[in-house]
């Protein structure tokens, strides 16, 4: 959630998670993020910041955590683990069930929430996340921080896109968190949120009035800022009607 190109801002889990998504879903996700590659392509010999959120989304789509019913979240840096030592411990993987982690860092609802491109956004990598898994694998979408500068008109328009990657799933939307980075745009965007799930009969989970633990960027979470938003998300996606 940290990257838009010069507009932006400067920026535990019990247990280990499994390692077992197939061949198959790596070669779906390393498709889906080859254009982020090309397309960011660094004129020297190191990899662009693109190109690293691309290997590091990869990375974390690798790590699956739980075991049971399988579920897949779709996000930003904080489902990447953006930040930390270890991403396979990032919030998602307190979730119940066999839980498939789609991140990609600096990525949101409207297409040009990312500087790596409208390829990044959720809806456009609903479809080759969703590719390995069972029909009607219910979907987490949680995001909205990089959205913040994004118009409704453009919000609007990349939530209608992403519920047309996702027909017959099951789907929740977990709104922003109040980063202290960004808090002053989270009510705008979690708003806009809420009503356009209203309209949809989308399930929508608040998490606004979270007191989380920050880096010093005050943007991304702790281990205990992940461990803390993972158990509270958990907790409310199986109480909130």
């Amino acid at each position: 959630m940290a990257f838009r190109g010069a507009r932006r801002e400067p920026a535990e889990q019990s247990g280990r998670p499994h390692r077992r998504l197939s061949a198959v879903a790596l070669a779906a996700v390393l498709v889906a993020l080859s254009v982020v590659v090309v397309t960011g392509r660094a004129t020297g010999s190191g990899p662009t910041r693109c190109e690293s959120f691309a290997a590091d989304s990869v990375a974390r789509a690798g790590a699956v955590s739980g075991a049971g019913e399988d579920l897949l979240v779709i996000g930003d840096s904080w489902t990447a683990g953006l930040g930390l030592d270890d991403p396979t411990r990032s919030w998602t993987a307190r979730l119940p069930g066999r839980v498939h982690a789609a991140g990609f860092s600096g990525s949101g609802f409207s297409a040009g929430a990312s500087g790596c491109g409208p390829q990044v956004s959720f809806a456009a990598r609903a479809r080759a996340a969703l590719r390995p898994l069972p029909a009607g694998t219910p979907v987490v979408v949680a995001g909205g921080l990089n959205d913040w500068d994004m118009s409704a008109a453009e919000i609007a328009a990349g939530f209608e896109r992403l519920l047309g990657q996702l027909d017959g799933h099951p789907l929740t939307v977990v709104g922003p968190a109040a980063a202290p980075a960004r808090s002053a745009y989270v009510p705008r965007v979690e708003g806009l949120l809420e009503r356009l799930c209203a309209e949809h009969g989308v399930r929508f989970v608040a998490v606004s009035d979270l007191s989380l633990d920050y880096l010093p960027d005050l943007l991304h979470l702790t281990p205990a800022g992940h461990a803390a938003f993972g158990d509270a998300v958990a907790v409310r996606l199986s109480t909130d009607a």
